[in-house]
């Protein structure tokens, strides 16, 4: 890692409510992967936030708003986020969201399949649908004519929109946990099956 963990006892008054913001939001009722660790430091991207608390506080509120105030079923968003992890490599947003596509229902072979973006695991057309999307948006920055026209009709633009917020929102936390070489936790501690090895 290249920045270690800031704690609870180092931090101004700004960036406690960053802080707190994350640990005591909407992400720490039930979630399905651990947000703090033993010591009080943040997991994952959350860490890094805290330096610029400013563009911190902006960045975990989009992601907040990305997460729980948008059209976009569970499912969608979760297909959509495992896409980015798998284009990005990033192992920290698969550990997360493996964890939590387990908790929404999601069987092992789907998670296997978005690890390697194989779509045959997701016969559904609107499962096959975002699958598409994301992976154009994520590998391409782009959708085709078709691609777009498909989107626009299936899910209208507002949830179009979100989809493409969605996937700048995680492909930013992916850019940043690479430059901060942040790793997985080895384990959840929920001890949701996403832990299982899938490869």
């Amino acid at each position: 890692m290249r920045l270690g963990k800031l704690l609870p006892e180092q931090l101004d008054a700004e960036q406690r409510a960053v802080y707190d913001a994350i640990a005591g939001g909407p992400r720490a009722s039930g979630s399905a992967f651990r947000l703090v660790d033993a010591d009080g430091g943040l997991e994952g991207p959350f860490n890094a936030m805290l330096l610029q608390p400013g563009l911190g506080g902006a960045l975990q509120e989009l992601g907040s708003a990305v997460r729980y105030r948008t059209a976009m079923t569970t499912r969608a968003r979760e297909i959509a986020i495992l896409t980015v992890a798998r284009v990005w490599g990033s192992d920290f947003e698969r550990y997360a969201h493996e964890a939590v596509a387990a908790v929404a229902g999601f069987r092992a072979s789907e998670l296997r399949a978005l690890r390697t973006g194989d779509g045959v695991a997701f016969p559904d057309p609107a499962d096959r649908l975002i699958l598409d999307l994301s992976t154009a948006l994520a590998e391409r920055g782009d959708l085709t004519d078709d691609e777009f026209d498909a989107a626009r009709e299936a899910l209208g633009m507002p949830v179009l929109f979100e989809l493409t917020t969605l996937i700048g929102y995680y492909s930013t936390l992916a850019l940043q946990l690479r430059v901060f070489r942040v790793e997985a936790p080895a384990s959840l501690d929920s001890g949701a099956s996403a832990t299982e090895d899938f490869s």
